[in-house]
């Protein structure tokens, strides 16, 4: 299955709402890796009050607990006991986990709320509720084990978990209190790449994901009120998209609709959280990414320094690492002033040891100041080897030492994973939850100590770059990267093109035409002479010396796609593994596109769940990826550079230049009418509509015939 370029940016911000809105990261301090995170509890919004409040009342129910989550209602949500449905409910399973206690006491006490509670609801609840409370006292005489008695469905447990996910319905859309977009997104996303593939008879390549996350249950439907029934016909547009949409009957969607009072857009949302997810699954799924893209810090490791082993061990002077720098000539500074350099750095000059290795120092008495060990083998000439452990692990070394203080500071930025701490319902096993996330996971649950520093040390080489090239530093990227790999541009020659594009179209808005020209003649055309598809871009670029200088950064560098083009090509050479979350979101978003191709027509709910954001991909110059099958491999995964070429092109309305023919013979009406009447799907009724000149009645007529 082909994947769709993906606007991993706008995917950033969906993750960020998601985590800050469930409180799964500490919003309230940026973390240090030196002082410890701040411990202060974190500020709740009254949307997450509200859903910690339904999923609350919800584990009261799944348990049996009815007189908790009355307690919980009266005082959060007095209105939902108002309707006397809900309550004859609510007091029915009441009155059969009192006798499911079997004890003297319990039967008294339920013999008690059939009198006070149960009768007298059962009177005006609605039309069958007192056939209903007639046949539950049944239950006095037929033992919970008798599975052949008239009142077995009413032992059953799995009423608890009706009647909780029906209150959650209703609470839900009542206090307004739905699921983060991107939980809601990830649902309907997930669910149309289901329904395309067991359509098109295809087998889904993240389908140990899709069935583990998205769960095939769903909570029941809030019912609407009475006097919602005679509400006025709804359009038979929403009807037909809402239905088609989350998978409802015609009659769901118009009840789904009479709930909402017409709302088209808050009956979609209350279908969407009907659905349920694995939330640890999701949650980690999450945090996976966040880690990757630099959201969170990873909390495995800090960031290697060569001799320095840990923050809590005495540091001895002259004590050598293997695979480090050996030499015994090294000065260590630290600074307790607040002064600070040009660079936002702090200043470290007012203590100075040389020593022997007898001499040591105890870190922990210096917490909270900036600390630099100076090698004297690794001064200035980044081509000797101080390592004994391989070039490769020497190369990685030396990347550290020379971006440390800017990752140090891009870290610090970084904010801290909680997870979902505040919630005891969602508090499980992380290995029962999460063991197949990623091979890496694997790799370090049979090596606990398997090269964590490492890894860590991997994570920050791969999002240094990645912020190197976000900030359009493409010589000093380019620097860094040939010092780690010098062989990496070899094989990735387009990224290599990319970034130089991006360092000629900063010299020629510095006005330096020049050095332009040179990068230029030394560069860009050598490789483009290389690789033909590079031609037009390279052309396409040097138009940019015609612009006004303000012009050429803002017209020429989609700087954020090429960053996660070189995170992904760079973490795939030291084998950090891309998040399954970034194979999902491709998958499912490719499905979308196909699956509103055979449906003709535009999703209308793509606004509302910010989908049409994470498919805005634009790429002004820098468009190599579309012009290199060769090399698409290494700019579709991580990259949202590539473009859809004009023949294939999505219309307004989404539907492509071949589908048009068929879509011109049919009337809207009569493709509605057609889906109406036979519950078709609007791709079968619009193919059946084109073979009858778009005649909906005569269509009918051939079917029953």
């Amino acid at each position: 299955m082909d994947s769709t370029p993906v606007n991993w940016e706008a995917l950033d911000r969906l993750i960020l709402d998601f985590a800050k809105s469930e409180n799964l990261i500490d919003d309230s301090a940026s973390t240090s890796i030196i002082s410890s995170p701040s411990s202060s509890p974190p500020s709740f919004s009254s949307s997450y009050q509200s859903r910690f409040i339904i999923r609350q009342i919800r584990r009261f129910l799944e348990s049996g607990d009815i007189d908790s989550s009355l307690h919980l209602l009266r005082s959060h949500a007095p209105f939902i006991l108002d309707d006397h449905r809900l309550l004859f409910r609510l007091q029915k399973q009441k009155f059969m986990e009192l006798l499911r206690r079997g004890t003297g006491e319990a039967r008294d006490s339920a013999i008690e709320c059939t009198r006070t509670a149960l009768a007298p609801c059962a009177l005006d609840a609605y039309p069958e509720a007192y056939e209903e409370f007639k046949h539950v006292l049944l239950a006095f005489i037929y033992d919970k084990d008798d599975q052949n008695s008239p009142v077995a469905n009413e032992w059953s447990e799995r009423r608890r978990f009706e009647i909780a996910g029906l209150m959650s319905s209703v609470l839900r859309a009542h206090l307004q209190a739905y699921d983060p977009v991107f939980s809601m997104t990830l649902r309907y996303l997930i669910s149309i790449h289901k329904g395309f593939c067991i359509r098109q008879g295809i087998s889904s390549p993240i389908s140990d994901l899709t069935e583990r996350l998205l769960l095939e249950e769903r909570d029941p439907p809030a019912v609407p009120q009475e006097s919602f029934y005679e509400a006025p016909p709804f359009d038979e547009v929403d009807i037909q998209a809402l239905a088609h949409a989350v998978e409802l009957t015609r009659q769901g969607a118009i009840d789904s609709l009479r709930f909402a009072k017409g709302d088209l857009f808050q009956a979609f949302q209350n279908e969407l959280c009907r659905m349920k997810v694995d939330v640890s699954m999701l949650d980690e799924l999450v945090r996976e990414y966040c880690v990757y893209r630099g959201i969170v810090d990873s909390g495995l490791a800090l960031p290697s320094v060569p001799g320095l082993k840990t923050l809590t061990e005495p540091l001895k002077v002259g004590q050598s690492e293997p695979g480090y720098c050996s030499s015994r000539n090294y000065s260590f500074e630290v600074d307790n002033t607040n002064s600070k350099h040009s660079d936002g750095e702090t200043s470290v000059s007012n203590a100075h040891m040389n020593g022997s290795p007898e001499d040591s120092v105890d870190v922990n008495s210096i917490q909270g100041t900036d600390v630099e060990l100076r090698y004297a083998c690794e001064s200035t000439n980044y081509s000797e080897d101080c390592s004994t452990s391989g070039s490769h692990q020497a190369g990685i070394s030396k990347v550290l030492q020379r971006n440390r203080n800017y990752t140090t500071g891009e870290r610090s930025k970084r904010k801290r994973w909680r997870g979902r701490q505040d919630d005891e319902d969602y508090k499980q096993d992380v290995n029962a939850t999460s063991t197949d996330l990623s091979r890496e996971q694997q790799g370090l649950e049979k090596h606990p100590s398997a090269d964590i520093k490492s890894r860590d040390d991997k994570y920050e080489i791969v999002l240094g770059m990645k912020e190197l090239a976000g900030r359009g530093m493409a010589a000093e990227v380019v620097e860094e990267v040939t010092a780690l790999d010098p062989n990496f541009f070899l094989q990735n020659h387009i990224l290599l093109f990319q970034l130089k594009q991006v360092e000629f179209l900063k010299l020629v808005s510095s006005g330096d035409h020049s050095s332009a020209l040179r990068v230029a003649s030394s560069h860009l055309g050598p490789i483009a002479s290389r690789d033909p598809s590079l031609l037009k871009p390279l052309k396409e670029t040097l138009l940019a010396l015609l612009w006004p200088n303000e012009d050429a950064l803002g017209k020429g560098l989609p700087l954020h796609a090429l960053s996660t083009s070189l995170q992904f090509a760079i973490g795939r050479k030291l084998g950090v593994e891309e998040p399954q979350l970034m194979k999902l979101m491709r998958a499912t978003l490719h499905t979308h596109n196909e699956w509103f191709k055979l449906q003709m027509c535009k999703d209308r709910f793509d606004s509302l769940l910010r989908i049409d954001s994470l498919k805005d991909v634009n790429t002004p110059l820098i468009s190599a990826c579309s012009m290199s099958k060769s090399n698409a491999d290494s700019c579709t995964h991580g990259s949202s550079q590539v473009t859809i070429s004009s023949s294939t092109r999505v219309s307004e309305d989404g539907s492509s230049a071949t589908q048009e023919s068929s879509r011109d013979v049919c009337d809207e009406n009569a493709i509605l009418k057609v889906m109406e009447f036979l519950a078709l799907p609007r791709a079968d009724a619009i193919h059946l509509l084109a073979q009858y000149n778009g005649n909906a009645e005569t269509v009918i007529q051939q079917i029953f015939a």
